[in-house]
């Protein structure tokens, strides 16, 4: 586990657009700070030649930024969701592989959340990205990481938010996560049900696509009816997901 090889801190008790509120202001007691060598990751995830080939050419520098924990935010942990880390990555190239990411949450047993950041100057963009991470039911020593979630490119500038009110630490990650995802969720919906609902909707969208591209290319009236058929079906399967 990566947190074995970094101190402590010792005074510490499928892409959608959305908007700035998932930039959050956390607070000043979570500072955690630490540059984390891209070696260290490479040695607790069993990294590839092409994913080590990624990390050299788009990323430049990562930071574990803060440490979500009961002794520094006062919320009770809760069974899968113990902390909630912030990682920062400065970004060499407009934009990151998502395998990066899955390398880095394959190195790290908690949840994490990524703060992705790219240009200079008045420039400077962050994006924040995130997968539903909890344990395998199969395995509780292995985790499982849902699609990637992420908002849009945002003013490094731009005014943070400050932390949604929680009662324990699997409701803090429930409403960071629910940010980012494209879709409001139900009432009583737990946060993996909408995490589902989302990969399928997601799913759904990209089923409609690939359709409307068969149907453009089609000549057959008769074909052409029946993927007509299909990419409509498809149309009210992914409204009833999203609505």
């Amino acid at each position: 586990m990566i947190s074995s090889f970094i101190p402590q801190p010792s005074s510490l008790t499928a892409s959608f657009i959305l908007p700035n509120s998932s930039l959050f202001a956390y607070p000043k007691q979570a500072e955690f700070g630490r540059v984390l060598p891209k070696n260290k990751i490479y040695e607790h995830s069993g990294a590839n030649t092409r994913l080590k080939d990624l990390f050299v050419a788009q990323v430049e520098q990562i930071v574990w930024r803060y440490k979500l924990a009961p002794e520094t935010i006062n919320l009770a942990a809760k069974p899968g969701v113990a902390e909630i880390q912030v990682f920062a990555i400065q970004l060499k190239t407009p934009g990151l592989h998502h395998d990066v990411l899955r390398c880095i949450d394959g190195a790290v047993q908690f949840p994490i959340i990524f703060e992705l950041t790219k240009g200079q100057g008045a420039e400077t963009r962050t994006q924040v990205v995130a997968a539903y991470k909890r344990p395998s039911e199969a395995d509780s020593s292995l985790w499982v990481c849902s699609d990637y979630f992420e908002s849009g490119w945002m003013p490094s500038t731009a005014e943070r938010v400050a932390l949604p009110l929680a009662l324990d630490m699997g409701g803090l990650y429930g409403h960071l996560l629910q940010t980012l995802i494209p879709l409001a969720s139900r009432p009583g919906e737990p946060t993996a049900a909408l995490i589902s609902r989302a990969e399928q909707a997601a799913a759904k969208q990209r089923e409609i696509q690939k359709t409307q591209a068969r149907l453009t290319k089609e000549k057959q009236f008769n074909r052409k009816v029946e993927i007509n058929a299909t990419l409509r079906q498809l149309q009210n399967e992914l409204q009833g997901l999203t609505t």
